[in-house]
């Protein structure tokens, strides 16, 4: 793995929490597949892997149209959201992130800027514990046009107060890696 370098003229870091911050796609792949087939749909794990941080609602939707399918969206992201926070204990960090955000806390602002919804996100930065450490947290949940629109990294540069080209952004999927390019901020691809 190779060091993560923040240069020299980065004021703001903002970081994707799933996948990012936290190795919680396994756990969410698990959730998604528990939902769908326990519905009777077939499973597709590249079809759900590949719209990681899209609304889940949409994915559902896209999912129906795609496999023929006819889910609820809003039940299907329910009883998904139901499997993780059930199973959500053995979560861990992403250690190599995790040193990033250790060793710019109280140096330069930092903000988590989620697909996810607050309830999700709160509860992986609890289980870390990196809960209090962000300055700006947003997630699915404050209603801003999702990735990869780069509103969510526009909006945290705004509350830290940053320039978005003096802002780094830390992901782990192509819908935000592109966001930040949009955004005009430096992308940094985690995987």
């Amino acid at each position: 793995m190779q060091r993560i370098i923040v240069p020299d003229f980065i004021k703001g870091l903002i970081f994707d929490c799933d996948g990012t911050l936290v190795d919680s796609m396994p756990l969410h792949m698990r959730a998604w597949e528990h939902v769908i087939t326990s519905n009777g749909g077939p499973w597709d794990e590249e079809f759900f892997f590949s719209r990681k941080g899209s609304p889940e609602e949409k994915i559902v939707d896209v999912y129906n149209r795609q496999f023929g399918r006819s889910l609820n969206p809003r039940d299907t992201v329910r009883s998904k959201h139901e499997y993780f926070l059930a199973h959500a204990g053995g979560i861990k960090p992403i250690r190599h992130v995790l040193e990033i955000v250790l060793a710019y806390r109280g140096v330069l602002p930092m903000a988590v800027a989620s697909g996810g919804t607050r309830e999700i996100v709160n509860l992986e930065l609890e289980i870390l514990p990196l809960k209090g450490i962000f300055d700006i947290v947003l997630t699915a949940d404050d209603k801003i046009r999702p990735k990869p629109e780069p509103d969510i990294f526009l909006e945290a540069a705004k509350r830290m107060q940053v320039p978005p080209e003096f802002c780094q952004v830390f992901e782990d999927g192509d819908f935000g890696l592109e966001a930040a390019r949009v955004a005009g901020m430096l992308p940094t691809d985690v995987r």
